[in-house]
């Protein structure tokens, strides 16, 4: 459903109208269609309701879609490109990877639209005819959301054009504010909304802001500031004491099981998740929803997969999912990171391995698999095995089925990341996924917490941090085994930690910009990267439109591009 008020709060920088609009939240946080209605509408108890809603739908735009995965996962050390070719100047760092780039532009767009939306609420509470706690708490979302979004820009783009006030009309005066005028922002407005913000794990409203999200992505924040030019002496102290806050106040605990984290349907609401954003399985949601986020609903469950689809014994089917060949998993991932398959489970959790055959027959030839020249598969019957690891000649001729090793991979055949996989979608061909993104949850708190504690010489605490989630990962009985010393606890063990948890999540290219070590990692474990990464890559290029647009000039390119 769309939804939004007033055309004319809606206007940013040197665009015209923009509607709000958004995607219904299960129906929890509903999004309606407002318009062609006068300003004074967001003074009316529903209008002011309508308008702090529609604020979040740009959250969508983001996560979970083609612009978001490929601007924080493409061309990190843990993906290269798969064989699709979409985007790929992001895996490759050529110029394919240019201002020009419609993704780029819809996420600076976008945005900034849910930055004025958030302007446009803030700035008209005084006058909304509703209580004054229901205007302070909705003051207090808008603050978290606008510098979600400016948290964002900062990372992708250095210092943007820092906008607090409702843009009414289109302006071709815009400026950079410095990356130490962005942090002071994005951090004055999450300390400013903590204090209204619901307490509840999840509020009655479920999908809006609490203090518990805020306080996590204010943990963040300050982790991320710690190494950037805006950087103080107590960025880590202040990251560490409110990744505490969330693990010690609000009732949050890890998950038993790893894989249960990512169950699709109610399992998504679960006492590891912090802050989701949300989708819906209503196909007619998603259509209407097309001015927001282009009718993508949930998409990562489309490109991590690989071409299981064309293989002997197989066809595409709804549960095995739309293959887009978009990531690859590199080497490092798959063989150092993932070393540990005895004690560690997520490899194992994270990483589909078998297909059953649901295209049987006689005498199918082999494809990968040169153990064998045929097989026959029945209806149900493994089709192909991924083992992890290499298997002998004789080892993979005595299975009736193909076995992908390592040294057969390919831009087309490699293990698939399984966290977003959607057998709930209506048919085969169906792009739209229904799962809730899960933008904060418990785990990644913990390793906040260990990375903030270990940067202060805290090495200690910082261990037994990483820990609760070393031991959570473990295979039943091990969970001793999987146990770290503070010996050996270094960096290197907790970026390592942060891919074995968070693959694919929508992080590892901005974890590697705060460590100040993307290129050098590019160079290291990307062949695709490798080449052409340098450190101007550490920003992305400011959409073209922008530049074009600023009247006075002062919208600087980064450089580079």
């Amino acid at each position: 459903m769309k939804s939004g008020f007033s055309h004319k709060s809606l206007r940013i920088l040197a665009l015209t109208a923009l509607l709000f609009s958004g995607q219904a939240c299960k129906d929890i946080l509903d999004e309606k269609v407002v318009s062609a209605i006068g300003n004074d509408y967001i003074n009316t108890p529903k209008g002011f309701e309508d308008a702090s809603k529609a604020a979040y739908s740009s959250l969508r735009n983001f996560y979970a879609s083609e612009r978001g995965l490929t601007m924080t996962e493409y061309g990190t050390d843990i993906y290269q490109a798969g064989a699709d070719g979409s985007y790929k100047g992001f895996h490759f760092y050529d110029t394919q990877m240019n201002s020009f780039v419609d993704i780029i532009q819809q996420v600076w767009e976008e945005l900034y639209k849910g930055i004025n939306t958030c302007n446009a609420v803030i700035e008209r509470a005084p006058a909304a005819t509703v209580t004054d706690a229901i205007k302070k708490l909705r003051v207090a979302e808008m603050k978290f959301l606008r510098a979600h979004y400016y948290f964002i820009l900062t990372q992708q783009f250095g210092g943007v054009d820092l906008r607090l006030t409702e843009t009414l009309g289109p302006t071709k005066i815009t400026k950079r504010a410095t990356e130490a005028e962005m942090y002071k922002q994005i951090t004055a407005d999450l300390e400013a909304a903590i204090p209204d913000l619901d307490p509840k794990i999840r509020s009655a409203d479920y999908g809006r802001a609490t203090k518990a999200a805020a306080e996590h992505l204010l943990a963040r924040v300050y982790l991320t500031k710690a190494t950037s030019s805006a950087k103080a002496a107590d960025d880590y102290a202040k990251a560490a004491t409110y990744a505490q806050n969330v693990i010690a106040n609000y009732g949050f605990k890890l998950l038993p099981d790893f894989a249960s984290v990512f169950a699709q349907g109610s399992g998504e609401i679960n006492d590891e998740v912090i802050f989701a954003v949300q989708y819906t399985s209503d196909p007619l949601t998603n259509i209407n929803s097309a001015n927001t986020n282009n009718g993508d609903g949930n998409k990562l469950h489309l490109y991590f997969g690989m071409q299981y689809d064309v293989q002997p014994g197989m066809k595409r089917d709804i549960a095995n999912d739309r293959p887009f060949k978009r990531l690859r998993p590199t080497k490092y991932l798959l063989e150092t990171v993932f070393a540990d398959r005895v004690n560690d489970s997520r490899y194992k959790k994270t990483f589909k391995d078998t297909w059953l055959s649901n295209n049987p027959g006689t005498n199918l030839n082999t494809s990968f698999d040169n153990s064998k020249a045929k097989m026959t598969l029945k209806a149900g019957d493994t089709a192909i095995f991924i083992p992890g690891v290499e298997w002998t000649l004789a080892q993979r001729a005595a299975k009736p089925y193909q076995v992908l090793v390592p040294s057969a991979y390919t831009a087309a055949l490699f293990p698939t990341l399984q966290k977003f996989l959607d057998p709930l979608r209506p048919d085969l061909t169906y792009e739209q996924g229904s799962r809730d993104y899960l933008a904060f949850r418990l785990a990644e708190t913990y390793l906040i917490l260990a990375e903030a504690q270990f940067r202060q010489g805290k090495t200690t605490e910082a261990t037994a941090a990483i820990n609760m989630v070393r031991r959570r990962a473990a295979w039943p009985g091990k969970e001793a085994a999987m146990e770290i010393t503070p010996a050996q606890l270094d960096m290197e063990m907790i970026m390592q930690e942060r891919a074995r948890e968070l693959a694919g999540e929508q992080m590892r290219w901005m974890d590697l910009k705060r460590w100040g070590n993307l290129v050098e990692r590019v160079k290291l474990y990307n062949p695709d990267g490798a080449a052409n990464v340098k450190e101007t890559h550490n920003l992305r290029p400011i959409p073209q439109t922008q530049i074009d647009r600023t009247e006075n000039k002062e919208f600087k390119q980064n450089d580079g591009f």
